[in-house]
């Protein structure tokens, strides 16, 4: 049994199919499936060490990506795509897997055009509330089409189409208890903790923003700052001079980047969360935590802003479009968040209400069970 995972680009598309991958694994163990192979398709290899832990060999292939607006890099990268899609047929016959898994991204076109042009059966997964140009062209003809938004589902074709929510690695699908969480960050049990995440590249409008926050925040609260590797340095020097006369200066922990076990940590000792709006927006749904979302403005089909207001109707989060995001109002809505404990239950409440648990062993099943069946 052969199955290749593609997709790639961002952590939005890598994690979501690790997490899938860990389910496959522990399904081949438990129905004691021999010889099993498992391939990760990509442009990058994204974590390189995540992937030999899940047991993924990977497979480059250059490509390029297709703008949306005019540009002179379409005609180079429209050619890369030609050639990554001759080289995807090639290395897709070499392997003839059993099933392919896309995650969408422009990464993942040549790998799923190779296989449709070699009959092997297609399972795609979308995260997104309104689907990317890959996974909506793909829907055509893949067998199966796992979405984590129920509105998205209208986007594809009924008899193919399921509502899964999103597959969320195991080490940071259950967060941990407040107890232990503070007691591994060494914070005051009895302040609220404020957890940003801009992303594993962190996200400057929010940096700036806390940063600029910062002498009214830590009056009440304690702040976890997963600032970006790039943007450390950076983030954590200004916060340096913005709180060196702040007798609350060590309520403030910037961090470069938070691994699987300080991500759950931090989950645990959350009170609000501040994000962007892509696949995180799952992870917090799951831990049961009141959120403000902050979406992209010129994200690819407006998937960021459809995705925060999406999960705003649902009643788990505030959503603070970028124009408006300065010090003053993202302070005013974690206060009026952490202020009303009516609210803020409701909005814990409609969280956890959103989230659907389960997607990655239902995908990880699907999988197994299409490759096995074109085994025979």
């Amino acid at each position: 049994m052969k199955i290749v995972f593609t997709g790639g680009g961002t952590g939005g598309h890598f994690y979501p199919l690790i997490a899938v991958a860990q389910k496959v694994n522990q399904t081949i163990d438990k129905e004691h499936i021999i010889g099993a192979k498992l391939f990760y398709i990509s442009d990058d290899p994204y974590d390189k060490e995540i992937l030999i832990e899940n047991g993924l060999h990977f497979e480059k292939i250059k490509t390029g990506k297709m703008r949306t607006y005019f540009s002179f890099k379409n005609f180079s990268d429209g050619l890369k795509v030609f050639f990554g899609v001759i080289n995807a047929i090639f290395k897709l016959f070499s392997i003839y897997p059993d099933v392919v898994f896309g995650k969408g991204g422009y990464a993942s076109f040549p790998t799923i055009f190779a296989a449709r042009i070699l009959r092997i059966p297609v399972i795609i997964h979308e995260s997104d509330s309104v689907p990317g140009r890959v996974n909506k062209w793909a829907g055509h003809f893949a067998k199966k089409v796992a979405v984590s938004f129920p509105e998205a589902a209208a986007y594809f074709p009924k008899k193919v189409v399921a509502w899964t929510g999103q597959p969320i690695m195991a080490e940071i699908e259950h967060k941990a208890t407040r107890e232990e969480a503070l007691e591994y960050f060494k914070m005051e049990p009895k302040v609220p903790v404020i957890l940003i995440l801009g992303g594993s590249q962190g996200a400057e409008l929010i940096n700036n923003t806390v940063l600029d926050a910062l002498p009214r925040l830590t009056k009440n609260y304690q702040i976890i700052h997963q600032t970006g590797i790039k943007n450390f340095r950076v983030v954590s020097g200004q916060a340096e001079v913005a709180l060196t006369v702040d007798k609350y200066k060590p309520r403030y922990r910037p961090v470069a980047y938070l691994n699987s076990l300080q991500m759950k940590m931090a989950a645990g000792a959350a009170t609000v969360i501040v994000s962007r709006a892509g696949s995180t927006l799952f992870e917090i749904a799951g831990w049961g935590v009141p959120s403000i979302l902050v979406p992209f403005t010129n994200s690819n089909a407006d998937h960021s802003r459809k995705n925060a207001f999406n999960y705003a109707r649902a009643g788990a989060c505030s959503v603070v479009e970028e124009m408006n995001m300065t010090a003053n109002i993202l302070s005013s809505e974690i206060e009026r968040i952490t202020e009303n404990k009516t609210d803020y239950e409701k909005m814990s409440q409609n969280a956890k209400a959103f989230s659907k648990s389960g997607a990655a062993e239902k995908i990880a099943q699907e999988l197994v069970d299409m490759a096995l069946s074109h085994e025979k």
